[in-house]
């Protein structure tokens, strides 16, 4: 029998997760980027326990979980260094079933696009969606190549994606938190430190190590859409965070301004009507952006790759029925991961002293009497399985 094909717009962790998974199950796949190279500058990514459960089904969980640098203590401060709540990697791996990972995205795109054959990653290549397909026709994808006919169409292009745009004209989009981000790699601090996430008046700053030595950090704080700092971004995180607790500033000290990226931060206030159309689904932030106040985006990313390659294996009703089964399984759960997504992001970046005030008395407050409420936050998310038998089982 002829191999299906399958074409993937965006070679961001969703994307190449989902070759990678469609390759397994039997796929002809090619995956289309824009960009000249896979080559995320300054980024980290968090992979908690249910995405390495889904990187299993392809044969990468034990690699990802390798690379675990978190040992021993960390937890929620203060600005001024005190501790609003503490845990540790043992307890979050035995509440979960495994550790939480933190490494650069470039170290997991090239885990993924290893997994693939030669020629199935065409970087340089703007591809456009043109018919979504249906049942008795293939979807299609322009590009400066010429035409592309597909029995699978997986829209992987991110917050802006046109594939969303093309399916959903009428859906508003991401929606602007109101806050924008900022993240950086850097030479990790002399002085020891614990990893920790800082919340103070309308700004977070979490520094996390890394596997190869490196420290990965990022911040956030209000601010309009489309603003810059007047000088360059290193000058602007100084301004905002340069008296916070150490490592704070030895690691703005360290940073290059060249190597910070900042983004605003929008997500999908209002959840899609369906995450497919005829032969085409949408995937990662393309079919539900969230704040990255819980570091689930790259998770869901994965989850849903790995469920799509799931439902993509032949059934009665071909592939629009396929894509109808990962609807029906993702997106209840992607909606409920970017409420509570937005729920945690507007506690972190209260503002107004009297508030914050209150609320790290009560995280204190119950994180004393209730030892492990982080972990708690996390129930319902990280413990979450694929559908299919892992390689480990």
């Amino acid at each position: 029998m002829e191999q299906p094909r399958a074409v993937v717009v965006g070679a961001g962790i969703g994307g190449l997760t989902a070759a990678v998974a469609l390759h397994r199950r039997g796929w002809r796949t090619v995956v289309l980027e824009r960009a000249a190279s896979l080559e995320p500058v300054g980024a980290g990514i968090s992979l908690a326990p249910n995405s390495q459960r889904a990187l299993d089904v392809i044969g990468l969980g034990d690699e990802v979980r390798a690379l675990a640098a978190w040992q021993g203590d960390g937890g929620l401060r203060s600005p001024s260094g005190r501790w609003l709540s503490r845990t540790d990697s043992a307890a979050a791996a035995r509440r979960f079933g495994g550790p939480l990972v933190l490494l650069h995205r470039a170290t997991l795109a090239g885990l993924l696009a290893g997994a693939l054959p030669d020629g199935t990653v065409r970087t340089g290549r703007p591809a456009t969606l043109a018919d979504p397909g249906g049942p008795d026709r293939p979807a299609r994808v322009t590009t400066p190549d010429g035409d592309l006919e597909a029995d699978l169409v997986v829209g992987a292009d991110g917050i802006n994606s046109p594939a969303r745009r093309m399916l959903f004209p009428a859906h508003p989009g991401p929606v602007h938190t109101g806050f924008t981000t900022w993240r950086v790699v850097t030479p990790a601090p002399e002085r020891p430190f614990a990893p920790h996430e800082t919340w103070g008046t309308a700004g977070l700053w979490g520094t996390h190590p890394l596997k190869d030595g490196r420290v990965y950090a990022y911040a956030s704080a209000a601010a309009p859409a489309g603003s810059r700092a007047h000088d360059d971004e290193r000058a602007e995180l100084l301004r905002r965070f340069g008296t916070w607790h150490h490592p704070v500033p030895d690691v703005l000290a360290a940073a290059d301004p060249a190597g910070i990226l900042r983004n605003d931060v929008h997500f999908m206030a209002e959840p899609l009507p369906a995450f497919h159309r005829g032969r085409t689904a949408l995937l990662g932030d393309a079919a539900h952006a969230m704040p990255p106040n819980l570091g689930q985006g790259g998770n869901q990313a994965v989850e849903d790759a790995v469920v799509l390659a799931h439902h993509a294996a032949p059934v009665p009703g071909g592939v629009p029925a396929a894509l109808a089964a990962y609807t029906h399984d993702r997106l209840p759960r992607t909606a409920e991961v970017v409420r509570r997504s937005a729920r945690t992001a507007r506690m972190a970046l209260l503002s107004g002293a009297p508030a914050v005030a209150l609320r790290d008395t009560a995280i204190a407050t119950v994180s004393r009497l209730a030892p492990g409420l982080l972990l708690r936050g996390f129930d319902g998310i990280a413990d979450w399985r694929p559908p299919v038998r892992t390689y480990a089982a």
